[in-house]
């Protein structure tokens, strides 16, 4: 799936890289812990989260994550934005709850990968 795709599926607004849209994504995670997406999650291209703050950003730095998007219409700093913008990690805007975000995502042929062990 194109991060184009995921925008559309969840009415989302791209805050910043735009032009990374084109982006083919294989997995993605749901989550607002981030010590969680460090200690569980392996291989995720894609998160979704309603927690707002810098460490969402360095932490996807960290996994080698695309695209993050924000949910229940939560904002990121523009701290946020400029270093996703260094990353190049797509930043989107959903009004959507993570929930069903990630319902939308799944069902729209998009999964998560196994938990590392």
């Amino acid at each position: 799936m194109k991060i184009k795709d995921i925008q559309q599926l969840l009415e989302a607004r791209v805050l910043c890289c735009e032009e990374n849209l084109e982006h083919e994504v294989f997995s993605a995670c749901g989550c607002d812990l981030m010590s969680d997406v460090l200690a569980f999650v392996k291989d995720q291209a894609v998160l979704l989260t309603g927690l707002v703050n810098p460490q969402v950003i360095r932490t996807a730095e960290m996994m080698d994550m695309v695209c993050i998007v924000f949910v229940r219409s939560k904002i990121p700093s523009q701290e946020m934005i400029d270093l996703a913008r260094e990353s190049g990690i797509v930043i989107m805007v959903s009004d959507k709850r993570l929930y069903e975000a990630c319902g939308l995502l799944y069902t729209g042929g998009l999964v998560g990968n196994k938990v590392k062990e």
